[in-house]
């Protein structure tokens, strides 16, 4: 029987670790800043005590007067935490692991393995769904891929389910605030609780769910990327099951992103009491899904938990890897727990439980060759390859920009966010979701996007109001975009009103070359732009690094 010291052990989710471990056959000491909710929840278990400490006051002494076998913290929230309890039990030689989600504590672990090693322990961060399990899954999913492209990792929360104030604390930690995301090909920013999205899970002989899910910031967005072959965009979101709590969360998002306020902190202290109100508001259903696309495969794992039981699953990894450290089955050393486990380890914990879980598998086509057919298959390789888009994707070269002199042609230019004239290295991001493309041009510093779907064997390319649809004459030479008509809100526009466009794409040397004209009737050349690009990016691709070091403050 081993002794484990449980920090935060009588909260939302210690709580629930501390009787898996009691079942478990461990005695464990409950470790909190409350000596009457302490003692309150250890009565009536047996081999569990209470002690007051919690990370930042007389963990050290109650540690030192314990010694146990092992130390969890589940205390939470970690987002600007210091390294303080790991450091201690490396000086007293007590293994470690802990529950925490936040990024940069998770993904900076590595800075005491030097010294975890010479102390001869295991010492182990981000033990939870994220990224312990989230982990597993991806590694699982990835079996036999090659390269991924995209993945994507969400989690949605009973509304009965509540984490409590660490987890309200950690997540306005962030919301509203700017976030590093590689996609694609380079690194980029995203906004904490923004990029909302309705997803669906369904899992077979479990209830339908419809939730709204926005950007969190995680370790995954770091670790799967350099973990999985191809170096992969990872998107995690997370959301709550009401989606009037969604929509108000992204909504004040918006002030912290533009400036106007520093963050919402403070909003935690009136958060949790209209949380609490709204409790009996939804159901007992949470759920997960990670989803790997790459090549033209698209895998996903799903997970609905029913009956309440979802709260556990951030207690699944925590459980295995603490059975493991006691065993002495894992190495010395400190790192994150995305790579330390394997999906089928967690199936012990699912079986008991109101827990189901499905792997699906698909093939999906690009949307260039589900419209020209047999006719993309011709296509030269540098230009099949360009749009080969699954998930996400991305490209760097060199391009010319060349713009109209009409002050007409000016004006309508700088409405569509052209590039001024001039050479430019160019990237353009490819992002694919729900069988449409999102083209991200960026000329230097100078962006402009579009939205492309299928129109029956063409293509439409959607610049706000403006939809353009195109017919897409191809041989082994190359591909023309020649345009079959355009709409203006919805509403066909006449030809002769239209935009003279043209566009080609072809190899050269092996590259792909690409060459866009767009002319206006009286008006003349409205932009030109003509260069290539390289399907992986050279090293240049990180020259916006210092923009984006600016972004992320």
């Amino acid at each position: 029987m081993s002794r484990i010291l449980v920090i935060g052990g009588y909260g939302g989710f210690g709580a629930r670790l501390t009787r898996r471990l009691l079942v478990a056959g461990h005695e464990v000491v409950v470790a909190g800043r409350s000596a009457e909710k302490g003692a309150a929840f250890c009565a009536g278990l047996v081999r569990c005590e209470a002690v007051v400490a919690d990370r930042t006051n007389g963990i050290g002494m109650a540690m030192a007067r314990i010694r146990p076998d092992l130390v969890i913290d589940a205390a939470g929230p970690f987002q600007n935490c210091g390294y303080t309890v790991p450091e201690a039990c490396i000086a007293m030689r007590i293994p470690y692991l802990d529950l925490a989600d936040a990024r940069g504590f998770v993904t900076g672990i590595g800075s005491l393995d030097k010294a975890a090693k010479a102390a001869g322990i295991a010492v182990i961060a981000g033990a939870s769904s994220e990224p312990a399990l989230s982990g597993a899954v991806a590694r699982k999913l990835a079996e036999g891929m090659e390269s991924i492209a995209q993945v994507e990792i969400v989690i949605s929360a009973s509304n009965r389910a509540v984490g409590g104030a660490s987890v309200a604390r950690a997540i306005l930690s962030y919301v509203g605030k700017p976030l590093r995301l590689w996609r694609g090909r380079r690194w980029g920013v995203g906004y904490g609780w923004q990029e909302l999205h309705r997803v669906r899970f369904a899992v077979s002989g479990q209830p339908v769910l419809r939730r709204w899910v926005a950007l969190a910031d995680v370790p995954a967005h770091d670790l799967l990327s350099a973990m999985l072959p191809g170096r992969p965009a990872v998107t995690f979101r997370a959301g709550t099951e009401l989606g009037f709590q969604m929509l108000a969360l992204w909504l004040a998002s918006w002030p912290v992103r533009w400036g106007w306020i520093a963050s919402l902190d403070r909003a935690a202290r009136w958060l949790i009491p209209l949380q609490r109100l709204t409790r009996r508001i939804g159901s007992d259903c949470s759920a997960m899904s990670v989803t790997l696309r790459g090549g033209r495969i698209e895998r996903n794992w799903i997970v609905v938990a029913s009956r309440g039981d979802g709260p556990e699953i951030p207690t699944f990894a925590a459980a295995i890897l603490a059975e493991e450290i006691l065993a002495g089955r894992v190495a010395p050393g400190a790192c994150d727990g995305a790579g330390l486990l394997m999906l089928d380890q967690f199936e012990p914990l699912f079986a008991p439980l109101s827990i189901a879980h499905e792997t699906r598998e698909r093939e999906v086509s690009p949307l260039y060759a589900r419209a020209m057919g047999t006719r993309f298959d011709a296509l030269p390789a540098a230009v099949r390859a360009m749009h080969e888009v699954n998930g996400d994707g991305g490209a760097a070269g060199e391009g010319s920009v060349k713009r109209g002199s009409h002050p007409l042609a000016r004006l309508i230019g700088g409405i569509m966010r052209f590039p001024p004239e001039g050479d430019y290295p160019v990237h353009v991001s490819f992002a694919e979701r729900d069988g449409k493309e999102r083209w991200t041009r960026d000329f230097g510093g100078h962006r402009f996007g579009s939205e492309l779907s299928q129109a029956g064997d063409g293509v439409a390319e959607r610049f706000g109001p403006l939809r353009f649809v195109f017919d897409l004459p191809a041989d082994e030479t190359g591909l023309r975009m020649g345009l079959r008509g355009w709409t203006l809100f919805g509403l066909p526009m006449p030809r002769a009103l239209g935009p003279r466009i043209a566009a080609r794409e072809w190899q050269e040397d092996g590259r792909f070359r690409f060459e866009v004209n767009v002319r206006l009737p009286l008006i003349g050349e409205v932009v030109g732009y003509t260069g290539w690009l390289d399907a992986e990016p050279a090293p240049a691709a990180n020259l916006d690094s210092a923009r984006l070091e600016t972004q992320l403050g």
